[in-house]
């Protein structure tokens, strides 16, 4: 039996207004896929709970949480998120987090986890933004310095769009090295600087993006040492996606991911993944992609 622990609720899946819905059946599809495949088993699905308010606030700032909570976002900072605020995106917001929190320690048993969603990493301390409102792999790592349970961490962030909030949350931490390798041209249209940002003109290709990874990786986690990993496996990378605007296939993001977790392994490093985006018109691409790096860990880890 596969000891990969994969963080899911149905919460992750909940009911948006229109034009919000398409992006959100990949978080029922995916472990659906993964079961009908026998991958994995439901043992292998955990639902997170909420995490104590100390922990969020380790990363965000109290006036903005408290206004998340309380539902008196501004309307000005609400259409800045995407979403219109509401008690259950609150809920899912918090339960991504938690799950994210306790993917970190299921990977230091096991070596890697998993968070269905998350990968939220346009929050920054004080905002949402681009359908982020709590910054789950930020909430993680600060949960893992504060109790000890790491010191030196490096967030792998691969989605196509720059993470900004992350990017901004650790601006002046050392014991978190932030990575993002993103489109130049594309959203957030306002970047923040990452201790290493790489970004990609429009319509990069599979040779040119493997061999950036390829090249950056190994010495970056030989440079900095972390003895803990976050990974952002956004899979609108993919040429299908309508959003992404790079022109990679299925085949080079499953290699990315490959990639990627070699290098963990390599090193003995544990690392949590939250999948981030995926926006192609026909759902089964998203998901297949999503599922290639659920298959490479089982694979690899297992």
């Amino acid at each position: 039996m596969s000891n990969l622990k994969i963080a899911y609720d149905p919460i992750y899946a909940h009911p948006l207004p229109e034009g919000h819905r398409f992006p959100m059946l990949k978080y029922e599809l995916i472990p659906a896929q993964l079961l009908h495949e026998g991958l994995i088993e439901e043992s292998n699905l955990f639902s997170p709970g909420v995490p104590d308010e100390e922990e969020i606030l380790w990363t965000h700032d109290k006036s903005y949480w408290e206004h998340l909570r309380d539902l008196t976002l501004p309307p000005r900072e609400q259409r800045r998120t995407g979403f219109p605020l509401s008690a259950k995106l609150i809920e899912r917001e918090i339960r991504i987090a938690k799950g994210t929190i306790d993917g970190c320690n299921y990977a230091k048993q096991f070596g890697i986890a998993f968070n269905v969603a998350g990968g939220t990493h346009h929050a920054g301390t004080n905002w949402g933004e681009g359908f982020c409102l709590l910054n789950d792999q930020a909430i993680a790592a600060n949960y893992l310095l504060n109790n000890n349970l790491a010191s030196s961490i490096l967030i792998i962030d691969l989605d196509v769009h720059q993470g900004n909030g992350t990017a901004q949350i650790f601006e002046n931490n050392p014991k978190v090295f932030t990575f993002s390798m993103h489109g130049a041209n594309n959203f957030p249209f306002r970047k923040e600087r990452s201790d290493l940002d790489i970004p990609l003109p429009d319509g990069v290709e599979d040779d040119k993006y493997m061999q950036l990874l390829k090249k950056t990786l190994p010495s970056l986690i030989g440079q900095q040492q972390p003895d803990f990993i976050f990974y952002l496996s956004g899979v609108d990378v993919l040429a299908t996606d309508k959003l992404g605007k790079m022109a990679l296939s299925n085949a080079a993001c499953k290699e990315r991911d490959r990639f990627v977790f070699e290098q963990c392994i390599r090193n003995k490093i544990p690392v949590q993944v939250s999948m981030g985006g995926g926006y192609s018109p026909n759902i089964k691409d998203i998901v297949d992609a999503h599922c290639n790096t659920y298959r490479v860990a089982n694979e690899l880890y297992f």
